[in-house]
């Protein structure tokens, strides 16, 4: 499997990427619209995360997404509480330098992940958490095919008003089906 697309590669989270997360977890304007706590985290905090989260957890795999022509770093994609046995994992994203937002690489980065999941780990079902306001995000995840599966009513408190959290899903055969038709198409 080759963690690459047109124009990013991912590579595994590896114990010094803490410095460039940590930048990009206390950024409010980063995380705006991804972590539910706009908290300012000492060094030490989001080391310990990523150790407990990321890099010792049999139940999750995370990966920098690079930009393949200059080989910056550009944000963060992991599947998290991996459950082998049933299957299916929850997927979550950050793309943590701004200058590369609302410019497709969410969705290469989203896509190679799906790949991963479903054609080598074999997953049955991949799914995902999303803000209600987060209106491109959502655009982004039903064109790749996930579909609403429900929602947590006003559980987040943003920019002075309440919000929906979107619980969305796509399943492996819907993943191949959408593939081939994007395949057909193009022949």
């Amino acid at each position: 499997m080759l963690f690459q697309s047109e124009r990013i590669r991912l590579r595994k989270v590896i114990k010094e990427d803490a410095a460039l997360y940590h930048r990009w977890r206390n950024d409010v304007e980063v995380m705006h619209s991804t972590s539910p706590a706009l908290d300012v985290y000492p060094m030490k905090a989001t080391e310990a995360f990523m150790e407990y989260a990321i890099l010792g957890s049999d139940a999750s795999k995370g990966y920098i997404m690079l930009d393949k022509e200059s080989d910056v770093a550009i944000g963060i994609i992991s599947l998290i509480n991996i459950d082998y046995k049933n299957r299916n994992a929850e997927c979550i994203i950050d793309i943590g330098e701004k200058s590369y937002w609302g410019k497709g690489y969410g969705a290469e980065g989203v896509k190679l992940l799906l790949d991963y999941s479903f054609y080598e780990l074999n997953l049955h079902r991949v799914s995902l958490r999303v803000f209600s306001f987060n209106t491109r995000a959502i655009h982004l995840y039903k064109k790749i095919g996930f579909q609403t599966e429900g929602k947590s009513r006003q559980t987040l408190f943003r920019d002075g008003s309440w919000h929906d959290v979107l619980h969305m899903g796509i399943l492996q055969q819907e993943y191949f089906e959408l593939q081939i038709q994007k395949s057909d198409a193009i022949k």
